[in-house]
């Protein structure tokens, strides 16, 4: 009987990585098309290499609804923030925000210094973390990814869309 090849990683030369995971999920069928268009724009974003981005792997959650993600790798916060805040991902942020084209997006970011942080957008059925923990509205002291994760500090430029934008009653 073999025995069983069982490893581990030292990942004390990445003191700061950080774990996205990321999902689209097909809410309606107008969401097959702009599921197909990010998938090209996120291949060509990730071929760009930006700083930071220590890997990245293509998911798929599921077929029936179709819903497709990613796990990305990231040297600490600083860069993954500075990234989201820069063209293209800024770009695709606030096209989404302004209009999710029949689909839901989520993240969940995990510090391998402590803490955890989610947002759910137009998810119809719990996912992850919202499967178990309650869910609030991601305003005020909780808006932002920075703010979700307790991080010092002030975030590395404004979000796509401001807060008083994306709640105006």
């Amino acid at each position: 009987m073999a025995r069983v090849d069982r490893r581990t990683v030292n990942l004390s030369a990445y003191p700061d990585l950080i774990v996205i995971y990321l999902g689209l999920r097909v809410n309606a069928i107008t969401g097959i098309k702009k599921a197909l268009g990010l998938g090209p724009q996120i291949a060509k974003s990730v071929a760009d290499r930006p700083d930071g981005l220590l890997l990245h792997e293509d998911l798929l959650f599921s077929l029936f609804p179709p819903h497709l993600g990613m796990r990305q790798y990231w040297r600490d916060f600083e860069s993954l923030e500075r990234w989201t805040r820069s063209a293209p991902h800024r770009q695709w942020w606030k096209d989404f925000l302004r209009e999710s084209g029949g689909t839901g997006f989520w993240h969940e970011t995990y510090s391998i210094r402590g803490g955890i942080e989610a947002i759910y957008d137009d998810m119809p059925k719990p996912i992850g973390l919202m499967k178990f923990a309650p869910l609030s509205p991601a305003r005020g002291s909780i808006f932002s990814a920075r703010q979700r994760l307790s991080r010092d500090g002030s975030e590395s430029s404004p979000a796509p869309a401001p807060e008083a934008d994306l709640y105006r009653e």
